[in-house]
């Protein structure tokens, strides 16, 4: 595959149809995740309510569910809104925020991927971990130790769950069980911002809205953002100025220069 084009043909994509993503995400990364999701060419939308989260997903080309701040109700909100998602065929992308740091945070990621069917799991190694049984420690919310390589990782628990897993980190891989791509696009500096994972995640579930391989979506997805964190850590002075050019870059990031700079590799 060329993946330059393929980048390029999915941004575009995105940018003429205009996706309308509906997140339950973490009161932390909200803002961030919004303008990410704006900058990328999508539509961005957040509802909580049980009242209506079901009405929103239906009306959505993705679901992105969030734990970083998680609550009771929320929990519920997250099942309503994956359950009429799944009826509806809507991809729905959940980001296991901080699994493996509490019981709590494990066993709510545990049930939602076991009550719904989970089109892309996008997580940091520990949290991967966590929710798979590899035992991951996550520190807070942030990575911690893991005992087997992540690209290995990423593709036993795709087999194990029948699901596109994503492991972000240094280098991003991304599996559904049998084919694994690596990404190598990104900068130390995402992890000087919060809500950049977060913010990983939204721009998978752009890509996903518009490209039915979630394997494609997600790789392309990691590479235009990785680049366009370099992009942006390259005019920066700092964390504050890095989120802004950050923005700056993936709304501008297109075309040749995108193509020439993705770092897809098949494994």
């Amino acid at each position: 595959m060329n993946w330059g084009k393929q980048v390029i043909a999915l941004r575009q994509k995105v940018l003429k149809e205009r996706p309308l993503i509906h997140h339950i995400t973490n009161l932390v990364v909200t803002n961030l995740t919004a303008n990410v999701t704006l900058a990328v060419g999508a539509s961005p939308v957040m509802a909580y309510a049980r009242e209506e989260v079901a009405d929103m997903s239906r009306l959505a080309r993705a679901v992105v569910l969030n734990m970083g701040t998680l609550t009771a109700d929320e929990v519920e909100a997250m099942l309503l809104a994956g359950q009429a998602a799944n009826a509806a065929g809507i991809p729905v992308i959940f980001d296991p925020v901080g699994a493996g740091a509490t019981p709590f945070r494990t066993a709510t990621a545990q049930r939602i991927i076991r009550e719904l069917h989970i089109d892309i799991l996008r997580g940091n190694a520990s949290e991967i971990a966590a929710v798979s049984g590899f035992g991951g420690q996550t520190k807070g919310v942030d990575a911690g130790e893991i005992s087997v390589p992540a690209g290995q990782m990423a593709r036993q628990v795709a087999r194990d769950l029948s699901t596109v897993v994503v492991v972000t980190g240094a280098t991003d891989y991304i599996s559904d069980g049998e084919r694994l791509i690596a990404v190598d696009n990104g900068h130390a500096m995402l992890t000087a911002v919060t809500g950049t994972g977060c913010s990983a995640t939204s721009v998978i579930a752009a890509f996903r809205a518009v490209e039915a391989d979630g394997v494609a979506a997600g790789a392309a997805a990691l590479a235009y953002y990785g680049l366009a964190a370099e992009h942006a850590a390259a005019t920066s002075r700092g964390p504050a100025s890095f989120q802004v050019a950050l923005l700056d870059a993936l709304y501008n990031l297109e075309g040749e220069e995108l193509a020439r700079g993705v770092k897809i590799r098949e494994l």
